[in-house]
């Protein structure tokens, strides 16, 4: 066991619940190739809020490697002004924690109604959404570990997807890998803990953050920024993606101003790089959370580009849970979440 020194941690419960996000894997081919056998042609990939940014890393993989349309769509958008293609050669895989979130579940019954082909990947399965798409992958989570399984998930499934269209030929070498990553996480929260708590300790106090990063991780800077410390924290960020961070926030940045910066491991990582240059003449509170620091034994390069937003999320889950006791602010305090109609 190696959580006795963390802060509100469970590891077994977290080991559980990743392991079961990557058992995805047993199931994602035969599953995928049975959308395509059906007449599948494109993808599109549909969650309500921070979920969608957790996707954003598995749509620019597959858009990396292969031709095969996969995009992102806004779901209370795509019912007012539904995308080109939203038809019967189109699956819509939609994740939500919940399984009941508003505006997922009458994005489902207007997707079916169109005869788009059903995905959902859920934390439970005894909703809406757990039960009505045409396929679901149900692991059970909660807000502390849904980062990590919901990366590994859609991450597996476009996997699968490039696997059955010809893009890779190496599925089944990185799902191998992908399968050590749980216990490998709960060393790098381990590790990552003591930084977690002085980190926590000297940022309790600010009220604005300008968060950052280019590629993979990207996404991960953005969520960070606007479910954790703007919607639990109530804090103010101002995420903006680092190809451009020279169009304008830039200015912003000045002695006393903080600045996030999250560096991955992929080819987008030069763009960090540039950031950090300028950041570190500029500003004295500049926060640089790279995956590169962190030890994954046996994960080979090509798999560690792949995890850089896992491995960051499963790290800052740390800095959250020191943050919301020296706040006083517990992550699941809302202001307005239950009072407003979606």
């Amino acid at each position: 066991m190696l959580d006795d020194n963390m802060l509100n941690f469970d590891e077994e419960r977290f080991v559980r619940i990743q392991s079961g996000a990557v058992a995805l894997a047993a199931t994602a081919r035969p599953m995928i190739r049975g959308f395509l056998e059906a007449g599948v042609e494109r993808i599109f990939f549909m969650g309500t809020g921070g979920v969608q940014l957790l996707t954003l890393p598995a749509i620019e993989l597959a858009q990396r490697h292969s031709a095969f349309p996969v995009s992102a769509c806004f779901p209370a958008q795509a019912v007012l002004a539904p995308p080109a293609g939203l038809d019967g050669k189109a699956l819509a895989i939609l994740p939500s924690l919940s399984g009941t979130t508003k505006e997922s579940v009458a994005l489902l019954a207007f997707l079916k109604a169109r005869g788009v082909k059903t995905l959902s990947l859920t934390g439970h399965a005894d909703t809406p959404l757990g039960q009505d798409a045409d396929e679901t992958f149900t692991n059970f989570a909660e807000d502390d570990t849904s980062s990590e399984s919901f990366y590994l998930q859609t991450a597996i499934l476009m996997l699968a997807l490039l696997q059955e269209t010809g893009a890779i030929s190496n599925y089944d070498a990185i799902t191998a890998e992908l399968a050590t990553l749980p216990a490998l996480l709960v060393a790098a929260k381990a590790a990552y803990e003591p930084e977690a708590a002085r980190l926590a300790a000297e940022i309790k106090d600010e009220d604005y953050h300008i968060f950052t990063g280019a590629g993979a991780v990207w996404p991960e800077a953005h969520y960070y920024g606007m479910c954790i410390l703007e919607e639990m924290q109530w804090i103010r960020t101002r995420p903006v993606h680092a190809a451009d961070f020279f169009h304008g926030t830039l200015e912003l940045v000045e002695p006393g101003v903080s600045v996030f910066l999250f560096k991955g491991e992929d080819a987008c990582r030069p763009l960090g790089d540039r950031v950090e240059a300028f950041a570190r003449r500029y500003t004295d509170k500049l926060r640089v959370l790279d995956s590169a620091d962190v030890a994954l034994p046996g994960i080979s390069d090509e798999v560690r580009a792949l995890v850089s937003p896992v491995v960051l999320a499963t790290l800052l889950e740390r800095l959250s849970a020191h943050l919301e006791v020296l706040r006083d602010h517990p992550l699941t305090t809302r202001r307005y979440y239950k009072r407003v109609e979606y």
